[in-house]
């Protein structure tokens, strides 16, 4: 890895662990504010809804910015919105501080994403993509089981004032080591809003979205499954986690590796993977062994998807990226929200939490479905093409 490269992963790392650190600390909150399980999950939500409207305006306010004071702005509110979180005095301005948070999210790893492409020679681009998303998914490693041990220690917003400390070390390392010449996009504001007339953009801003409804239906409620329906509880929870973000990091530099293959039947292989793990992890969850071992499988495959939808939407939307790309964060976050919802709304139904896995199977080999559609759409229009050459 470039020290630009690495710059990014450090941010992405800080931005992973502010995001998914509350799944640890979802019962602590809940009781800490007075809230239910559900209620606390809408936490997920906000900075998912936050992710969806701050990533696109963003992207669009700062397309003619050169990208390296861009990336340091928007980490800046990162940073911001976290001591917010830390201050917040009851659960409506910790939702509000999580929005704030979420605000820079989007379009950072939008830019990010095409900042490390261009950085990269073009057979190590979907590489180099990945290698920034896995510091996003390494936070699932190291920050969020750090983080829950933290808050289970000395309470929840330590947690969060740990994550400021993350972020003024991003801030440092990306004015460090970003390079000064990184221009913006050629295209241009209109040419950005242009690129979304592109099918091939449309629908991989879909899979994103469909793929994340699967994902956060599960690991939204990730934590109050562990304690109810394995038994577990305090350090074990933290292990998981870390198992959990094993599983992702792996998932992100195998998904990079996949770069020069034909993206539509991976895909469908990868998702119909992916229902099989939750199905899995809804027989076995009562056993702490076998859960972890599909909870690590099903972590793996649910992020290997995600530098290849990533680089589509890059190399679909030519000379100005910037908000396709964003907008892949919006959809993917828009998912997370819905997710988070559905899983709640399975809760509130009076269910056994066991549902909520074959819930998120269900959704996944939809999106496979639909994938697979698609693939074939686009080979009778190839066909077509060419006989009428």
């Amino acid at each position: 890895m470039s020290l630009p490269i690495i710059a990014l992963a450090v941010a992405a790392f800080g931005i992973g662990t502010t995001e998914f650190v509350i799944l640890g600390l979802l019962t602590a909150v809940a009781a800490d504010l007075n809230v239910s399980i559900p209620a606390a999950g809408h936490l997920v939500s906000s900075y998912a809804i936050g992710v969806v409207v701050g990533g696109p305006i963003l992207a669009v306010l700062t397309a003619r910015w050169p990208r390296r004071p861009t990336l340091i702005v928007l980490i800046s509110i990162f940073l911001l919105g976290n001591v917010l979180c830390a201050l917040a005095p009851n659960y409506w301005s910790l939702m509000v501080a999580r929005v704030v948070t979420a605000l820079s999210h989007g379009a950072f790893f939008g830019i990010a994403a095409v900042t490390a492409a261009s950085l990269a020679a073009p057979d190590k681009r979907a590489q180099a993509i990945s290698l920034v998303f896995a510091g996003l998914t390494l936070a699932n490693v190291l920050g969020v089981p750090a983080g829950a041990a933290i808050g289970q220690a000395f309470g929840w917003r330590a947690t969060f004032a740990g994550v400021v400390i993350i972020g003024v070390l991003a801030v440092l390392a990306m004015m460090r080591w970003l390079p000064t010449g990184l221009q913006p996009s050629a295209g241009g504001i209109v040419g950005e809003f242009r690129v979304l007339r592109q099918a091939s953009v449309l629908l991989a801003l879909g899979l994103s979205a469909l793929a994340s409804v699967s994902m956060f239906t599960v690991v939204t409620f990730i934590e109050p499954m562990l304690r109810d329906l394995t038994g577990i509880g305090g350090l074990w929870i933290s292990v998981v986690m870390g198992v959990f973000g094993v599983g992702l990091t792996a998932g992100s530099i195998f998904g990079g590796r996949l770069g020069h293959h034909a993206v539509i039947p991976v895909l469908v292989k990868l998702m119909i993977g992916i229902a099989v793990m939750l199905a899995l992890l809804a027989a076995v969850i009562g056993w702490l062994p076998l859960a972890m071992l599909a909870i690590f499988g099903w972590a793996a495959l649910s992020f290997s998807i995600v530098p290849l939808l990533q680089l589509l939407v890059v190399d679909q939307a030519g000379d100005a990226p910037n908000l396709a790309s964003t907008l892949n964060q919006s959809a993917f976050n828009l998912g997370n929200a819905a997710g988070a919802a559905l899983g709640g709304l399975v809760i509130s139904l009076g269910a056994s939490m066991q549902w909520i896995p074959l819930v998120g199977a269900l959704v996944i080999l939809l999106n496979a479905g639909l994938v697979w559609l698609t693939g074939r759409a686009m080979r009778r229009q190839s066909q077509q093409s060419l006989a009428a050459v």
